[in-house]
């Protein structure tokens, strides 16, 4: 070996090294995200055009500006939420994994164009489009959120991304749930529903992530956080009562729509390991949407193969030993 071969100098760049696992939740999350891997383009929404056809005006309406706003929501997520977590990440796989996250919040925000591109003419898709980027509600929750992700602390902003998953996505996911829990839509409810099972990670993940800082602070900082953590919620659900009203007042489904979002504000506070702020339930919320959600539900716990599984009880805060390797 020559005397060049020998050489070597202060490390610059770490190679990553999955066989030294620090945190094993990194290396379980990875696999679990990777398993669920798919693509708007394997579902065939065209299947739904006859029943897109049968739905009256403004219910095709709402359905349209409902996706419109999700659209909004993960083109957030794939531009700022997930790129802003790996600058706080705690481990070199835990950026990994918010390198999955970030590209399959890419697909989510894509998969709703081949919605639209399916049902809409083009003239209609630049009039969502246009609603969606002026409307005050959807711009509102956008600002309110990404200022977080480009001022927050890290606590701060895994707050915000948890709530912005596993809550305020549901406004929106409402419609679409409703639908295949009629048996109509089938098509782009599927695509939803695989949205909301990779969010289901997305959220206990980077909730697991926000506990573990959250549970070095001293009781007297975890109080004042709390308050802040509680007083954004109550900012956010507030801008999303207004929104709701907006959205379905006129097909008159924001009573039930504004409990589904309750239910899940509770999923969210309890993936940050806090506790349920309203008292709804499972029970309260309108069966069809809970039968649409569980509709070909092949799991049972959180990290099973490829389910779509979502009650509360199966996200609620984990400890490392629920999630024994």
């Amino acid at each position: 070996m020559s005397e060049t071969e020998n050489l070597t100098v202060p490390t610059y760049y770490s190679a990553i090294d999955w066989n030294s696992i620090e945190d094993s939740i990194d290396k379980y999350t990875w696999e679990k995200l990777t398993s669920q891997f798919w693509l708007d383009t394997r579902v065939p929404v065209s299947n739904d055009l006859d029943d897109w056809r049968k739905l009256p005006q403004l219910e095709r309406d709402t359905f349209a500006k409902a996706f419109a706003g999700l659209t909004l929501l993960d083109t957030l997520q794939s531009v700022d939420g997930a790129e802003v977590l790996k600058h706080d990440a705690r481990t070199p796989q835990e950026i990994a994994c918010f390198n999955n996250i970030q590209f399959m919040e890419s697909v989510h925000a894509k998969s709703y164009s081949t919605i639209f591109s399916t049902l809409n003419t083009k003239k209609e898709i630049e009039e969502l489009f246009n609603w969606v980027d002026t409307n005050v509600y959807m711009q509102t929750k956008a600002e309110i959120i990404n200022k977080i992700y480009e001022s927050g602390t890290a606590l701060q902003k895994k707050v915000a991304s948890v709530f912005l998953e596993t809550c305020l996505f549901y406004s929106g996911f409402y419609t679409p749930l409703l639908y295949l829990g009629n048996n109509k839509m089938i098509n782009s409810a599927e695509i939803i529903k695989l949205i909301i099972r990779d969010e289901s990670v997305h959220g206990t993940y980077i909730g697991y992530k926000f506990q573990l800082g959250f549970n070095e602070l001293s009781e007297d900082e975890q109080s004042e956080f709390r308050d802040w953590m509680y007083e954004l919620l109550y900012k956010l659900y507030e801008n999303e009562e207004n929104y709701s009203h907006l959205l379905y007042d006129k097909v008159g489904w924001t009573d039930e729509v504004l409990t589904f979002l309750r239910y899940n504000a509770n999923k969210a506070l309890m993936n940050l390991g806090q506790d349920p702020l309203f008292p709804d339930t499972a029970a309260d919320v309108n069966p069809v949407v809970m039968n649409g959600i569980s509709t070909s539900s092949s799991n049972h716990d959180f990290f099973s193969q490829v389910g779509n599984s979502y009650l509360l009880g199966e996200v609620e805060a984990m400890s490392d030993e629920d999630y024994d390797i």
